[in-house]
């Protein structure tokens, strides 16, 4: 059984002890210590990571009583060893994970309710809240409420109860074990049956910003960072609101007048562009036509720089005007579109539908409109080329 150091404390980074067993699974090599601080995965917390006698630990998993240590090469059983614990990784996961219970607990006593999950992530973290929706105004009104219990810096403390103590104790959920009932007690606040890591008092998380609060089945998840995690998103935050003032030349405050105005100046912009670009289709298809050989049975024609809602575009226009059916291309996307009027007696989807694979291509549509899209150029023209040798008696 491996002594557990991180129940005596989180604090622990480094420690002597011996290397008790080693075993193989998937090609990959694990020991077991007679003495570990390394946290493993548990409770929604990620493991901890570090160094057993200078060979790097990977992974940390619990089986039993046993602690697996998954380490990045084999290590001598009955070796004394050094052990150290990264610490950053350490005091970020203690600092996610007791602001965890905090927030939990002022969502438990501003309305009533509980925390249904938890996870902890690389980037940030999430607790599912048994709330059917949670407005702008209440999460702000829970960050502050939660920064408030921060300051007044209430000592957290974990210790093992026995069975007949845990039944007195007001605790915030039921324990899911039915031994070895481990509580986290924030003084002033709530019990907790918990088997984690925590900083000792509510100042050493820092701070708590909660980011977001979306709806998840019925329930709330709120989106938040604690800590070390607060800060850089607030200087993060910070950085780019600078970028931006500077950009457009005017304070913090007035970015988002300066953003909503240059919004509806793009939007005029575009309608103005749209009309000029529906104008310029009529007269380039009206070009199209007139310079169409006689007895042309297809309309092709290959654009360097169209887009396709550009071709989609010219092709109604195309065949508003001709019977024909219409192949255009761009070579600036690799996209194919082939429309026509309904009477060139084949289906434009259909036709892509049957082709396209041969080259490589995705796409479909309907009867009388499709598009495509090719990986390579080379895919595009080839289709392009096979495509207008085949429909150019398409409609005889």
């Amino acid at each position: 059984m491996t002594k557990k150091l991180y129940y005596e404390s989180a604090d622990i980074a480094e420690w002597q002890t011996v290397v008790t067993g080693s075993l193989q699974r998937e090609g990959k090599e694990y020991v077991t210590l007679a003495e570990t601080a390394l946290y493993p995965h548990g409770g929604g917390q990620p493991c901890d990571t570090g160094q057993i006698g200078g060979v790097p630990v990977l992974d940390v998993i619990l089986e039993g009583e046993e602690v697996l240590h998954l380490v990045e090469a084999a290590l001598p059983v009955g070796e004394a060893v050094h052990c150290t614990i990264d610490w950053e990784r350490r005091f970020d996961h203690m600092q996610q994970h007791s602001g965890q219970h905090l927030l939990s607990a002022v969502f438990r006593e501003s309305f009533g309710a509980q925390t249904l999950s938890f996870h902890l992530g690389a980037d940030y973290a999430t607790i599912d809240i048994a709330l059917p929706e949670l407005e702008p105004e209440q999460l702000a009104t829970v960050e502050a409420e939660v920064n408030r219990q921060i300051y007044r810096n209430h000592p957290i403390t974990s210790y093992f109860v026995s069975e007949a103590e845990l039944a007195r104790l007001p605790l915030a959920k039921q324990p899911k074990v039915t031994e070895n009932f481990r509580i986290v007690e924030i003084a002033g606040i709530e019990y907790n049956a918990c088997g984690g890591t925590h900083v000792s008092a509510t100042g050493a998380i820092g701070m708590i910003k909660l980011l977001r609060a979306d709806k998840q089945k019925g329930n709330v998840r709120v989106t938040f960072k604690c800590g070390g995690r607060a800060l850089r998103e607030f200087n993060d935050q910070s950085r780019i609101l600078g970028v931006l003032a500077a950009k457009y030349n005017t304070g913090k405050d007035e970015i988002i007048d300066r953003i909503e105005k240059w919004e509806q100046e793009q939007k005029r912009l575009e309608a103005e562009l749209a009309e000029l670009r529906e104008t310029n289709d009529g007269y380039a298809a009206k070009e199209l036509l007139a310079a169409l050989a006689p007895g042309a049975g297809l309309l092709s024609r290959i654009f360097e720089a169209k887009s396709l809602k550009e071709l989609q575009s010219l092709a109604a226009k195309l065949t508003a005007l001709t019977d024909l059916p219409v192949l255009l291309l761009s070579s600036a996307e690799n996209k194919a579109v082939l429309a026509h009027s309904g009477q060139a007696g084949f289906s434009c989807g259909a036709f892509f539908k049957a082709e396209l694979g041969a080259f490589q291509g995705k796409g479909g549509g309907s009867d009388r409109l499709a598009q495509a899209g090719f990986p390579e150029w080379e895919n595009a023209q080839a289709f392009y080329e096979f495509a207008g040798e085949r429909l150019s008696g398409a409609g005889e």
